[in-house]
């Protein structure tokens, strides 16, 4: 993708992002999209084949870099020397955080099954290796379990934005008193 084409991308996905901050995802139209994004019916279509594709592409794009194997220093947050459970769960509520008020309009309607099939599959991946042993409970079933668990957290934090990631964190991995602590 050359320079041109990546700025397009970027400003449909600020437009959809902001667009998302306003009002629930089923009821926004791609017109609202181009024309929040000032670009052409052709040009939107030559980028997403559809707004569904446009909004599996902002999830993958997030997902890409929350859930990267590597934990950066980042301007607003430094997860960089602890990789661990808790930690990347954390880091994962940070970026949420920036996205906050736009996962109302996103968890809403059927956008909602897209974006959190994208996030269980992702934290399906990140629990598996931490998986207590020894709990007399299959691991698939704890598996589901903390995958469903932190998926209804986030949604639970959608209305309950007064507590940090860090907090929500503390909240989560509170419920869980046989997880070892050097996982979380």
């Amino acid at each position: 993708m050359d320079r041109r084409q990546r700025k397009t991308r970027e400003a449909i996905f600020r437009a959809f992002t902001a667009l998302l901050r306003e009002e629930r995802c089923d009821r926004i139209t791609v017109q609202q999209i181009i024309d929040r994004a000032d670009i052409g019916r052709t040009t939107f279509y030559s980028h997403f084949d559809t707004k569904d594709a446009l909004l599996k592409s902002l999830c993958a794009d997030i997902f890409d870099h929350v859930f990267s194997a590597e934990l950066d220093r980042e301007s607003a947050h430094d997860f960089s020397h602890d990789h661990g459970t808790r930690a990347r769960i954390t880091h994962i509520l940070c970026h949420l955080q920036e996205h906050l008020d736009a996962l109302n309009g996103i968890l809403s309607g059927e956008s909602g099954a897209v974006f959190m099939s994208f996030f269980r599959e992702k934290l399906a991946e990140l629990f598996a290796p931490s998986i207590p042993s020894g709990t007399g409970v299959p691991d698939d079933y704890l598996l589901n379990h903390l995958v469903c668990s932190f998926c209804e957290t986030v949604r639970w934090w959608t209305k309950h934005t007064q507590y940090a990631p860090e907090e929500v964190s503390a909240f989560f991995f509170g419920t869980m008193p046989g997880w070892r602590e050097n996982d979380a």
